[in-house]
This record gives structure tokens, C-alpha cells and sequence, in this order.
């Protein structure tokens, strides 16, 4: 038999019934921030994040306490602490949601009291748990889900680069990435696919300069264009990019813009989608 999360939870004393499995993912208001990310850099930032919850779930949230879980980059589902939680009471009216900013209504909203527990704190950041089906069920009751523990690290480590065929970020997550992501990202050129999720359109893009594809992208977090004219004539929006073809350290500029002009061709992405050229 596998083991559960559920046997933590008995083991520590707790009341299935009582505990809340919370797993944040969810990125808020194109503020560039996740979850994760907070967590990872901020932990009393986190802990404010979570902190506000609807009204019209005081019922069940109130007087019990949260697991959090936090989705890694790599899509892992990492046990971020479990949380003794009471009501406070209404939001401040200078309170500022750590990823949201003051873009809520706050009127919908309510704060609660959370205190890191002792129990399971060994595991923070080492425990991988199986979601399961209805990821969209970010809020669950322990005692009707019994997640299975995938992975037990040593430590807390960054999740691995998945590689650039299997690379795929948001925009406003390149900021956030882990350092060693980052660094693959400087140190490679080629090319490169922006796809705008409002459109559905699609640009064929190339990196070409020192700090290859994530100096690029970066210009397109600064202006929302990053100077092309098919996304000037666009509103701003938090593309999805992709690698399409990784130049060779003997490729100079104009053998990369000849891949990126290929792959305009293949994807009929002047016909079709946002290139010009």
C-alpha cells in the first residue's frame, strides 16, 4: 500500500474532518507572482496571500486547520506547511493581497489567523503529494481525499530544468523561474513561439543576442511588444513561449533568422498569425 498523507495527518493527532487541503497554483491578476514563487521567496508573504478567503465559505474554512500546497514549476504538488486557522474578522481596508495588489474586492473577502504548526514542519518543502483528478478543486476536505505520497526528498530543492523541447512559461513567469532555468535560458539562442491566449494567434520569434532567450522575452514583460509590429497592434497580454529550434554555439545571427523564417513558413504565421515579415 502506498503511503498517504492522511497517515501524517493521523499520525500527528489530527482530525481528518477538521483539516483543509488547500493546493495554491492559481496565478493572480497578471501581477507575474505565483504561489510557488511567494512561497519559495517570501513565506510571510505566502502566509498573508492565503490569508483571505470568500465570505461564503466561512463555514468551511473557520476553526480548522490548512494543509497548503504549493504547484511547482514542474506542475508538483509540494506540502508547504499545515496551519492552525481561525476567523480575524474583515479585511483592513489597507490591506494588500501579495499578488493581487488592492485589484480585489475586499468587501467578499475575509482574514483569517494562521499559525505554522510544529506538526509535519519536517516535511516542508520535501513532500510531493498526487493531486489527482480535479486539479480545478483547489480546496478540499482531508478526510474525502486521501492524496498519495509520490516523492520524499532530503531537502528542499529546486525542480529540475524539464529541458527546451519540454519548456513551456507564461510571460509574466520569467521572473520567477528557478535560477538554474534562468541560466539554461541566457546561455541558448534560436527560435521561439509566442502564442497570445486572448487571440489565439501565434509569433515566430528568434533570440539572437547575449543573453539568448530570456534576455528576449524580457523585452516583451517591459513594453508588451518588444518591438514588433504585429504585437504593437495588439493589447498587451501575457503570451505563452515555447521553443521551436535551439541554435548550434556555431550558428551566427543570420543562420538563426533563416531557422526563424522557416518556421514562419511552417506555421503560416504571417498568413495566420501576428509576424509581419
Amino acid at each position: 500500500m502506498p503511503l498517504t498523507f492522511n497517515t501524517l495527518l493521523r499520525d500527528a493527532g489530527l482530525s481528518l474532518n477538521a483539516v483543509r487541503l488547500l493546493r495554491h497554483e492559481t496565478q493572480q491578476h497578471g501581477s507575474g507572482r505565483t504561489p510557488y514563487a511567494l512561497w519559495r521567496d517570501d513565506r510571510g508573504g505566502f502566509e498573508d496571500y492565503q490569508r483571505i478567503q470568500k465570505r461564503e465559505r466561512r463555514s468551511w474554512f473557520r476553526g480548522a486547520h490548512w494543509a497548503s500546497f504549493v504547484v511547482a514549476p514542474d506542475g508538483r504538488t509540494l506540502f508547504a506547511g499545515l496551519y492552525a486557522v481561525d476567523l480575524a474578522g474583515d479585511v483592513p481596508p489597507t490591506w494588500e493581497d501579495p499578488l493581487a495588489g488592492r485589484d480585489l474586492d475586499f468587501a467578499a473577502y475575509e482574514l483569517y489567523r494562521t499559525v505554522l504548526c510544529d506538526e509535519l514542519a519536517e516535511y516542508i518543502g520535501r513532500l510531493v503529494i498526487d493531486w489527482g483528478i480535479g486539479a480545478r478543486q483547489w480546496a478540499q476536505l482531508a478526510g474525502n481525499q486521501d492524496k498519495v505520497i509520490v516523492e520524499l526528498r532530503e531537502r528542499f530543492i529546486e525542480p529540475a530544468f524539464p529541458g527546451f523541447a519540454r519548456f513551456i512559461a507564461q510571460l509574466s513567469d520569467l521572473e520567477t523561474l528557478p535560477a538554474a532555468w534562468k541560466a539554461a535560458l541566457v546561455a541558448t539562442r534560436g527560435v521561439y513561439l509566442l502564442s497570445c491566449p486572448q487571440t489565439c494567434e501565434q509569433y515566430v520569434g528568434s533570440a539572437t543576442g547575449a543573453d539568448g532567450f530570456f534576455g528576449r522575452w524580457l523585452a516583451y514583460v517591459a513594453d508588451g511588444h518588444g518591438g514588433n509590429v504585429g504585437l504593437k497592434t495588439r493589447k498587451p497580454s501575457d503570451y505563452r513561449v515555447s521553443i521551436l529550434q535551439v541554435a548550434g554555439s556555431a550558428d551566427d545571427r543570420d543562420a538563426i533568422l533563416a531557422m526563424e523564417a522557416i518556421w514562419k513558413d511552417k506555421l503560416q504565421s504571417r498568413e495566420m498569425g501576428l509576424n509581419r515579415n
